[in-house]
């Protein structure tokens, strides 16, 4: 077994480093205000798409916040065999979502979709360790593939959140939403300027807050909500009915359970690549049993699938702040907000533009991050440079193009549907393909691999030349533009070798 060693074993992983419980706080409230957008839309869109009235959608929201605590706490503190014990904010999946609407409008209802989950959890739990021995096929190639093109799909997210969010609201995509983002952007890279190391790392979080109150002083935000509702409510299980369990819902779960486990591989590898630390095959599937686990639970209390949030990933990159404990005050932040929906009115208040701002930094961080694994790849001789064409490409189908794969089978487009898990499928495939399975690879590559090629010069010719010559249109000219001879001098042939004349 191969394993991924970028620290050396006898020095403190870099993840175990406790900031103090000031900083843990502060740096946790950071990570949830950069994920809370994304968890509480999943619940959102679902609960419109079952036709519930908005209390009871905010049930939704709740579980998903208290689940998503639990979950964040389960995978970066661990229990023997559950939990990778890295900084992994987990949370209800998005790639659920078009296979759970589909589910409660063709009839079965939340129960189904409940049972659904319960049971593809259930067979994911159960193939984890198949998908925890595959590290050795996640090289820099492809982790390198994988995380620039997790960075590059989440852009559309920070986009739609610079423009406002709500593709139906009439100021989606107005000068105001755009400017209040663009003011956000601006306080993040002028935070991160000033080079006191406290308020660099902080400069997410402090954006994001300096950016609602300017938002509020517009007349953009409106704090009279807040008090509105209980303050304390504790998730009921079973609240939406007891599962129910039929076989076509349960297979089209378990598709999506197949395409998380592929993300948060991917997730896992990228936070160990980013904070410099061991990845093996043990710590792999005890963070993809974390995340199965999770998922069983979850529709007990009336959440989803969980997986890992990969705008998190981005922070831990932009922020430099690795301690998994920071991000374990974060689950306890989301389990205090799923038993406190008077706090979750609080943050619900942050303006979508204001953390599209932030997101623009944090998701292109998560970009360069993959573009830096990619500098280890050596692309000499090889198809390397071809494997990471084709899969940031087919990645970049369906982000550029959503209705790419309207047309195909259901399951084919549930699990290519993802950017994330079109890229890892491809770069995985066509690594095997290239490096691992050599018979029948020409020894004369392609253009691809032919342009990766070294050259090289003798030092003679080098010493021929002087400061300014240039080569153009098969000539050599001088620095002032006057053209040199090229001489043909015959090569010296060895003392023992004849010369012919």
């Amino acid at each position: 077994m191969d394993t991924k060693s970028t620290s050396n074993p006898t020095m403190a992983r870099p993840e175990d480093e406790n900031l103090g419980i000031g900083a843990n706080i502060a740096y946790g409230f950071q990570h949830v205000l950069t994920m809370y957008g994304g968890i509480i839309a999943v619940p959102l869109i679902v609960g419109q798409a079952a036709g519930l009235g908005p209390s009871e959608i905010g049930l939704l929201i709740a579980a998903s916040l208290f689940i998503g605590g639990l979950a964040t706490l389960l995978q970066t503190l661990g229990l023997p065999y559950f939990g990778s014990q890295l900084p992994l904010v987990q949370g209800v999946s998005f790639a659920s979502v078009a296979t759970v609407v589909a589910i409660v409008t063709t009839g079965g209802g939340l129960p189904s979709v409940f049972g659904a989950v319960i049971a593809a959890s259930i067979l994911g739990l159960l193939i984890t360790p198949f998908f925890s021995q595959i590290i050795r096929f996640f090289p820099p190639l492809v982790t390198g593939t994988v995380i620039t093109t997790i960075g590059l799909t989440l852009m559309p997210v920070a986009a739609g959140w610079a423009m406002g969010g709500n593709r139906s609201a009439p100021d989606f995509g107005s000068m105001t939403n755009i400017g209040l983002a663009a003011f956000t952007l601006a306080i993040v890279l002028l935070l991160s300027k000033l080079g006191n190391a406290a308020i660099s790392r902080l400069s997410i979080l402090l954006a994001i807050v300096i950016g609602t109150f300017v938002a509020w002083a517009l007349g953009l935000v409106d704090f009279a909500g807040i008090m509105t509702g209980d303050i304390f409510a504790f998730p009921t299980p079973f609240h939406f009915g007891a599962p129910t369990f039929e076989i076509a819902a349960i297979i089209s779960m378990f598709i999506v359970v197949l395409v998380i486990l592929v993300e948060t591989s991917a997730d896992i590898l990228a936070v160990g690549d980013i904070i410099g630390t061991d990845i093996d095959s043990k710590r792999l599937g005890n963070g993809l049993r974390a995340d199965m686990a999770a998922s069983i639970i979850a529709p007990m209390f009336g959440s989803f699938t969980q997986s890992a949030f990969a705008q998190n990933v981005g922070l831990v990159a932009v922020t430099g702040v690795k301690s998994r404990f920071v991000v374990a005050f974060a689950g306890i932040i989301l389990i205090i907000l799923g038993l406190m929906p008077l706090m979750g009115r609080v943050i619900a208040t942050v303006p979508t533009a204001v953390l599209g701002g932030a997101g623009i930094v944090l998701f292109g961080t998560v970009a360069a991050s993959g573009i830096r694994t990619l500098a280890q790849v050596s692309y000499t001789n090889n198809m390397n440079l071809i494997i990471v064409a084709a899969s940031i490409g087919f990645g970049m189908l369906p982000i550029a193009a959503p209705t790419f794969y309207d047309q195909f089978p259901d399951w084919f487009a549930t699990i290519f549907h993802s950017g994330i898990s079109s890229a890892a499928v491809m770069a995985i495939a066509l690594n095997l393909l290239f490096n691992h399975f050599r018979m029948g690879n020409s020894e004369n590559q392609s253009v691809f691999a032919a342009g990766t090629e070294d050259r090289s010069i003798r030092p003679a010719v080098i010493l021929d030349l002087t400061e300014g010559d240039y080569f153009t249109e098969g000539k050599l000219y001088d620095v002032d533009g006057n053209e040199i001879a090229v001489v043909e001098v015959e090569e010296e042939m060895p003392p023992s070798a004849p010369a012919n004349h």
